[in-house]
């Protein structure tokens, strides 16, 4: 059963794994070094620990005490009890949902060990927006993707902010950090994956015209907001594909673009020109 422990005090040392939460350049740098994530609100908290995380600790408001009970009298981490005001000078913000917690990562996969085992591939380039990645890893987890490979300036999935646009998804769908790029992609392609870069370049084929879902193994290649891909990534592509767009729009925020084209590649076809669903595979 875990220690509760109230603390009142925001300079104490048993806090530090929640101190200055909004210095994202901090918390990106320090995370990972120390082997820690956030997990913010109820679901996701209970998200992480089903997903097999360790917990470090917990940073609770009273009244949300009694809502993780169970959880506290099944785990042997501590659990700081604290006033909505001291939460806010620890963390930096008025924390909404009540609830942290601390948890331990594990080693992240290779990209060859999820590869050899899945089907439908997302590839990310340079997303560093943790609103993005969040997005996207909710729709991946939703619509079928079995992995997400990370170009290495990609960012933080487990980063607070990506874990609860995500609901907890990024603990369902297994991530990889490619380690040279673009030249990494080759590899990807030496595993039986046909490359579909996503643009909205008018030389591209219409998703329904590539019919992703109709191919072997698939990696769907996708690149920042704004920007998109790059050159490199677009040459090393087996095949450029888009999103038809309509009313003048040239292109979709990249969380939206990705949860169409999931659809596309891991489950069926997207809607028709004419706004007539397609018919099944």
């Amino acid at each position: 059963m875990a220690d509760l422990i109230t603390v009142e005090d925001p300079d104490d040392p048993r806090l530090h794994d929640y101190t200055g939460l909004t210095d994202v350049e901090l918390r990106r740098t320090r995370e990972p070094v120390e082997g820690l994530f956030i997990a913010e609100g109820e679901k996701v908290i209970r998200r992480a620990k089903d997903a097999g995380y360790e917990m470090r600790s917990m940073l609770l408001s009273a009244k949300w005490v009694d809502v993780m009970r169970d959880v506290i009298d099944e785990l042997p981490a501590p659990v700081y009890a604290v006033s909505p005001e001291l939460a806010e000078q620890v963390t930096g913000y008025h924390v909404h949902r009540g609830a942290l917690a601390s948890m331990q990562r594990t080693p992240l996969p290779t990209a060859a060990e999820l590869l050899r085992t899945a089907r439908r591939v997302v590839i990310l380039e340079s997303v560093n927006d943790h609103t993005n990645i969040g997005a996207i890893f909710r729709s991946a987890a939703a619509l079928g993707m079995d992995a997400v490979l990370l170009s290495p300036d990609c960012a933080d999935p487990l980063y607070r902010r990506s874990v609860k646009v995500s609901m907890g998804a990024v603990f369902s769908v297994p991530y990889a950090r490619l380690t040279s790029w673009p030249r990494d992609l080759e590899s990807v392609r030496e595993a039986g994956f046909t490359l579909l870069a996503l643009t909205p370049d008018e030389k591209a084929r219409s998703l329904d015209e590539a019919a992703p879902h109709r191919m072997d193994r698939v990696a769907l290649m996708l690149g920042a907001e704004g920007d998109g891909l790059s050159t490199q990534a677009l040459v090393a592509a087996d095949e450029w594909v888009r999103i038809p767009m309509s009313h003048g729009v040239d292109s979709l925020n990249v969380g939206a673009a990705a949860a169409v084209a999931f659809y596309a590649v891991a489950t069926g076809r997207p809607m028709g020109q004419d706004g007539a669903s397609p018919p099944a595979p």
